[in-house]
C-alpha cells in the first residue's frame, strides 16, 4: 500500500512539476478572481485518502454550492453537495446517505457564490514554490470546521490540486487532471435522483 500512495504522490508533483512555471507568486486577488470564473466544470481526479487507499474518478462543479464526486470501480461511493448539504451515498448498501451541512466544510469555500480570500482571517497560509502557489484557507468564524490547501499554476491560472483537513484532523487529497469548462445541468448534483 505505501507503494501506492507514493507512486501516486510522486506522479502528482511530476504532473505539477511538468507544467509552465509561473514567473511569480500569484496573488489572492488572482486567485479569488479565477476562482470566481468556475462556473460549470469537470475533471478526472485521484484522491488519496485519509488511510491511505487511492480512489479515483470524474468531478463535476457547478457553483455555487453544487459539486458531484463519482468514483470510479471498485469504488461504490457518490458524493454530491446540493442545496447546502454534502450527501455521502454507498451505493452497496443503498442505506440512507451520510448528511453534512455544505457550509462546515471547507469546500464550501470553493462553491461560494462569491470567493473572496482576502476576507480577514480566511487565508492562513499563501505561499509559492517556484512552480505553484499555495493557499491555505478557513472559515475565519468557524476555524474548527477544518481548512482547505489548494495548489494553483499561473499563465493562465489553473486549480490542480487541494488537501482538505476536517475537523477532526483527517486529511484527504484530491489531485485534479485538468479543469474543464462545460455545460452541467442541476438535475447533475440532484439528490432525490440518485438511484
Amino acid at each position: 500500500m505505501l507503494r501506492t500512495i507514493t507512486a501516486a504522490l510522486t506522479a502528482a508533483t511530476v504532473m505539477l512539476a511538468a507544467l509552465p512555471a509561473a514567473a511569480q507568486q500569484l496573488s489572492l486577488g488572482q486567485i479569488s478572481q479565477y476562482l470566481n470564473t468556475i462556473q460549470s466544470a469537470k475533471s478526472p481526479f485521484t484522491q488519496i485518502n485519509g488511510d491511505g487507499t487511492i480512489s479515483t474518478g470524474t468531478v463535476f462543479i457547478k457553483r455555487p454550492g453544487k459539486v458531484r464526486f463519482e468514483y470510479n470501480p471498485p469504488e461504490e461511493s457518490l458524493v454530491l453537495a446540493w442545496s447546502g448539504a454534502v450527501y455521502i451515498f454507498d451505493r452497496k448498501t443503498r442505506g440512507q446517505p451520510e448528511t453534512y451541512p455544505l457550509s462546515q466544510t471547507p469546500l464550501s469555500i470553493i462553491l461560494a457564490r462569491n470567493v473572496n480570500l482576502g476576507q480577514a482571517g480566511m487565508v492562513t497560509g499563501h505561499s509559492f514554490d517556484g512552480t505553484a502557489t499555495t493557499v491555505t484557507a478557513q472559515d475565519p468564524r468557524h476555524p474548527e470546521y477544518g481548512s482547505i490547501q489548494m495548489k494553483f499554476t499561473g499563465n493562465p491560472v489553473e486549480l490542480r490540486q487541494w488537501i482538505i483537513r476536517d475537523g477532526g484532523g483527517e486529511t484527504t487529497t484530491v489531485v485534479l487532471g485538468g479543469l474543464q469548462d462545460t455545460n452541467l445541468s442541476n438535475s447533475t448534483f440532484d439528490v432525490n435522483r440518485v438511484r
